[in-house]
């Protein structure tokens, strides 16, 4: 099977061609090296998973040629990342959110206008 496939067969990528560009950008490796997406993996095998400034480690336990659902993805893949990796996932994510605030994403025109109005006055 091939590796682009894999990464989206176990749900770590949302798409099949975002997996492709993860292993052609080398954000995907396996076994510690670069691949193309073409590379054929085996059970056993170990894929690691570069997000942001963490980065994953999994195991293959299985080959699937179809895309699972969330709950069989452990019987697949065996994730092996450290706690240190995980930490500082979290701490990224948390920096991200100090931004905007949580669920609030861009401001909306009437945000936009509220702020115009504000600064009119000066």
């Amino acid at each position: 099977m091939r590796i682009d496939k894999y990464v989206w067969c176990v749900r770590l990528s949302k798409t099949r061609s975002l997996a492709t560009k993860l292993v052609s950008a080398n954000k995907v490796k396996l076994n510690g090296l670069e691949c193309k997406p073409a590379k054929e993996v085996s059970v056993g095998d170990i894929v690691t998973c570069q997000k942001n400034n963490a980065i994953f480690r999994f195991k293959i336990l299985q080959l699937t040629e179809k895309r699972l659902g969330a709950k069989l993805i452990p019987d697949y893949i065996l994730d092996e990342t450290s706690a240190e990796e995980l930490d500082k996932y979290k701490a990224y994510n948390e920096a991200q959110r100090v931004y905007r605030g949580r669920d609030h994403g861009k401001p909306s025109k009437k945000d936009r206008r509220d702020l115009d109005d504000f600064l009119d006055g000066w």
